[in-house]
């Protein structure tokens, strides 16, 4: 698992959404004409990395990425088919504890 703060995580996905813009050499103005995103929230995405959701939806929609973030945040379930096997999977789990020095 990778950590990585809130502030740098939307500052990454502004960049990428940008390239992706521009990758595609749309303008600001033809994007926000594209996925009904208003100029100034756009804008306003781009300078401060703030956007709702929507909006962020919409401007996938059209640079790509829409479908990646849905496969993305599916829910990771477990393969249990009785409780045996959830047991069975307790006891594989590994404790990890730092060294006392």
């Amino acid at each position: 698992m990778v950590f990585i703060s809130l502030a740098k995580t939307q500052k990454k996905l502004v960049q990428n959404i940008r390239e992706r813009r521009l990758l595609m050499e749309l303008t600001q103005e033809g994007l926000s004409e594209r996925s009904g995103v208003p100029l100034s929230t756009l804008r306003k995405f781009e300078q401060k990395g703030l956007i709702s959701l929507d909006s962020f939806l919409k401007i996938l929609s059209v640079v790509g990425g829409l479908e990646e973030i849905i496969n993305v945040l599916k829910p990771i379930k477990p393969n249990f088919k009785s409780i045996d096997d959830v047991l069975k999977s307790e006891d594989n789990i590994t404790k990890k504890r730092g060294s006392k020095k």
